[in-house]
């Protein structure tokens, strides 16, 4: 019973009632880490000089460092040129949105033409990834995502926090380390017609194993045959070939296909906007009435989730997107970034070949894009990082963007000590 003084309740009932009241925390434990944090944390906390760090998701030029292309200082001159207003704040919001699906499916794409997609800025490709999960649960709550096995660690977070069930499908066979095409079809195949499924058009992380255009095809046509929902998250856009357009070909094949998509896009790491956090999530429809009503839905839940993102990531991407000079630096940038990591991937392979290892090295230069997956276990990694001050996570995932011509050579070497440990013990089982 509350206890009344004059201007309120009693001070210390309030006290002596809470404290004998149970903790409201009590039952709350600790989350699991997630890998790439823990990893970028040993790293940071070791006071070895020359450590490497091969943990990042982001890009880094050959110094190590991170790395903002001129395209991006070029826009930031550009619109620190034009008057902020609301009006304007709204019109750039829309020319992110509109530049972004061009980007994806084509200038001259009809979605384009007719306008027919619903799309929002998100806070990165994390939160258009969560925001599409939150559509999902809301206008199908009985529908699961399936997810390629493996993939990036977050994604079975953003769904399951969602409360979306999780399933995967097959994707990367460990024994060529390459792709598990016919697995992954004969999943496609017997999966639930209607089904989500999770898809990455290029670089995949973590494996660098990327689909044929042909497979693609394929891919493509069971979708349609099981009238599955395709979702592309577009992390690394630029980062397979070199080539945007080149890289955005499994979306333009899906939508020449007829196929309804939404898409995940980020700008962290082929803009270097990581601290800006600048995503978008559209969904293609069928009429121009379906965009109203998915644009409201998506505008309404984002409010919910984060309100607005902010503006000056948004203005640096629509500039760089829009403007013709720009964009075309910005093609070429992506294009030297690509160009170094296929180059590291080369130096790499070659100097573990040198050494004369018994291990098969093709992979590095088959796989594409920001990572390799290295085949190496999780007690490899270990030993790489306590003898060798080497850092990646578990699964053996490389960051090549950590690869610099500086550390490339210890690496090797540091890789061929550590299978090379593994051959003898093997060897030993058979004397």
């Amino acid at each position: 019973m509350w206890r009344y003084i004059k201007g309120g309740i009693s001070r210390r009932f309030l006290s002596t009632s809470c404290s004998s009241a149970r903790g409201w925390w009590d039952h709350v434990t600790p989350a699991p880490k997630d890998p790439i944090v823990t990893v970028n944390e040993a790293f940071q906390s070791d006071p070895f000089p020359h450590k490497i760090n091969l943990g990042m998701g982001t890009y880094r030029g050959d110094d190590g460092k991170p790395f903002i292309p001129q395209c991006v200082r070029d826009a930031e001159i550009k619109i620190q040129r034009c008057k902020l207003e609301e009006s304007n704040c709204s019109a750039v919001k829309t020319k992110f949105v509109e530049e972004c699906v061009k980007l994806a499916y084509g200038n001259d794409s009809y979605v384009v033409k007719e306008g027919l997609f619903a799309g929002v800025p998100t806070l990165s490709g994390t939160a258009a990834c969560r925001l599409f999960a939150e559509f999902q649960r809301h206008f199908y709550p009985e529908s699961q995502m399936y997810l390629p096995d493996p993939t990036w660690s977050n994604h079975h977070n953003i769904w399951r926090q969602a409360e979306i069930p999780v399933k995967t499908f097959h994707y990367y066979h460990p024994d060529t380390k390459g792709l598990n095409f016919s697995a992954l079809l004969s999943d496609v195949k017997n999966a639930p017609d209607c089904s989500f499924f999770l898809l990455h058009p290029c670089a995949h992380n973590p494996t660098g194993v990327d689909p044929t255009e042909e497979q693609w095809r394929e891919i493509s046509y069971q979708f349609k045959v099981k009238n599955h929902f395709p979702f592309f998250d577009m992390a690394y856009q630029g980062f397979s070939s070199g080539d945007l357009d080149k890289d955005a070909v499994a979306l333009r094949i899906f939508l020449e296909d007829g196929h309804l998509i939404g898409c995940s896009q980020s700008f962290s790491k082929n803009m270097g906007l990581s601290e800006h956090k600048v995503g978008c999530l559209s969904v293609l429809c069928q009429s121009t009435k379906q965009v109203a009503a998915l644009k409201s839905q998506l505008q309404l839940m984002s409010h919910a989730m984060y309100s607005s993102i902010p503006f000056h990531g948004i203005s640096l991407v629509a500039k760089i997107l829009s403007d013709p000079d720009v964009e075309a630096l910005w093609r070429e940038e992506i294009k030297v970034m690509a160009n170094r990591i296929e180059t590291m991937r080369t130096t790499l392979r070659q100097y573990l070949e040198k050494l004369e290892s018994s291990f098969k090295w093709e992979h590095i230069t088959s796989q594409v894009g920001m990572f390799c997956f290295s085949g190496l276990t999780p007690d490899q990694v270990k030993q790489l990082e306590k003898v060798f001050h080497i850092y990646m996570t578990p699964d053996g995932r490389i960051s090549m963007a950590g690869v610099t011509t500086s550390n490339v050579a210890c690496l090797a070497n540091a890789i061929h000590q550590v299978t090379r440990i593994h051959e003898e013990a093997l060897s030993s089982c058979y004397v």
